[in-house]
């Protein structure tokens, strides 16, 4: 009898992740993703770069937090490069950085000029004025659909925020 109700006790732990994908199998996924975050980088001044930069060409900046040890970090961004549409929509009307987070580099003075948005999960994205003023956070898991990202609502979510946009609703 132990032997019957061991085995069904195995087979009731066992049976419902059969076929799953365990947490190292699905970090190995993204290992060809390409790593879009330098670990290395002063955040602050990757974002005073980017608002110059903004300020010169009449866009607002976009920074997406997170790093490369985040896989929807990494998906996020080869969606909007690969998407035709939004990589157009994204070039003409922002300017775009990666800033990273990590064990590392925690980069904290700059998530706290950036408004703390890590406590949305990752990537987060902020939007800022050419002036620095954070006008949005964007949790992307909004963004998301399946194990990838939702045309319609990326594509959405960038042109409410262009400066054209904020414009016309002054």
């Amino acid at each position: 009898m132990k032997k019957g109700f061991l085995l069904i006790l195995w087979a009731a732990l066992l049976l419902p992740v059969w076929g799953q994908v365990s947490p190292a199998q699905n970090l190995n996924k993204h290992k060809d993703l390409p790593k879009i975050y330098d670990e290395k980088a002063d955040a602050m001044s990757q974002i005073d770069q980017a608002l110059d930069e903004a300020r010169e060409s009449g866009r607002f900046v976009i920074c997406q937090v997170g790093g490369n040890w985040c896989p929807w970090c990494l998906r996020f961004a080869k969606f909007i490069t690969e998407d035709e549409e939004i990589a157009n929509v994204v070039k003409e009307n922002f300017v775009y950085i990666h800033v990273n987070t990590s064990k590392a580099n925690k980069n904290e003075e700059a998530l706290r000029r950036l408004g703390n948005p890590g406590r949305f999960g990752y990537p987060v994205l902020v939007i800022l004025d050419d002036e620095g003023r954070v006008m949005h956070i964007q949790n992307s898991s909004y963004l998301e659909e399946g194990n990838s990202y939702n045309h319609k609502k990326v594509l959405e979510f960038f042109l409410n925020w262009t400066r054209k946009a904020i414009e016309e609703l002054k």
